[in-house]
């Protein structure tokens, strides 16, 4: 009789946990669409009162155009090609300035790591280069590259990766130092504490790297391209503030924030993938 009490009150307590479980995850659930929901509404609230408010001149319309301008040239633009062979410049010359940056600013991390003597050397360099206005080497890498697309996606990558060196080195000098004694105690090498401990730890703030990367590289090739391009978006934004056409300044940053917005989601699925796989 003891026995059957202790196994049903064993059998309630798990049925109760796993009662409480799914009503988190439910709340979780709904918390995620309210949330969402509310950010549906403010955006549409401020597209709303753009139009209202431009249509009413409440501001100047030919400054700051208007939701129903931007898409009538949106589709304008779709229809006749033009705005896919813009989009796809800037998007490839990003992507690629993005991973350059990250790679690069990684493997300098790494090699600061393994080599204490290079990481103090190199520090004040680090300091300098950080605090400088990467924008303003642009005409430098121009003239030093040629008015193209590599000086472009140099910039992409150059904006990028110092923060990314600092960022990761840190990351890298903070990890426990015990995980590195209990590895050292089995006489595993540099090279094999590095991949067992040193990089698995740096894994979230690596992926916080990514995160900003992705906007400083959409801002390192929009300057680029403004500087020397002949296409792509921040080909259209300069054109369009040259002939006074905001309609097309607008859609060009619209679209800019579509993408870095598509390109933040891509990052942070490939962090839920990486904590799962991790657990």
């Amino acid at each position: 009789m003891v026995h059957f009490s202790k196994a049903f009150g064993r059998s309630l307590k798990a049925l109760n946990i796993q009662l409480l479980h799914e009503q988190y995850k439910r709340a979780l659930k709904k918390e995620k669409y309210i949330v969402r929901l509310i950010q549906v509404i403010i955006l549409l609230s401020f597209l709303g009162l753009w139009e209202f408010a431009s249509s009413n001149r409440w501001v100047d319309p030919l400054i700051f155009s208007a939701p129903s301008k931007v898409w009538h040239l949106f589709i304008e633009k779709w229809s006749d090609g033009t705005l896919m062979l813009h989009v796809n410049i800037t998007l490839f010359e990003t992507v690629l300035g993005f991973i350059i940056g990250t790679l690069l600013g990684t493997i300098i991390a790494a090699i600061l790591w393994w080599s204490p003597f290079f990481s103090k050397v190199a520090d004040p360099y680090l300091v300098v280069l950080n605090a400088m206005p990467k924008v303003a080497l642009g005409p430098i890498l121009i003239v030093a590259m040629g008015p193209g697309m590599t000086s472009i996606i140099t910039m992409g990558a150059i904006i990028s990766v110092i923060i990314s060196t600092i960022v990761i080195y840190t990351a890298f000098t903070e990890v426990d130092t015990n995980y590195v004694k209990v590895l050292q105690t089995f006489n595993a090498n540099r090279a094999q504490i590095f991949k067992e401990a040193i990089l698995p730890a740096s894994f979230p703030t690596i992926i916080s790297t990514l995160k900003v990367n992705v906007g400083l590289s959409w801002v390192g090739v929009i300057v680029g391209e403004f500087l020397v391009s002949a296409k792509g978006l921040g080909y259209l934004i300069i054109y369009g503030f040259q002939v006074f056409n905001f309609n097309l300044v607008f859609l060009a940053l619209m679209i800019i924030a579509v993408f870095a917005t598509i390109m933040y989601q891509l990052v942070e699925f490939v962090e839920r993938k990486l904590v799962k796989k991790s657990r």
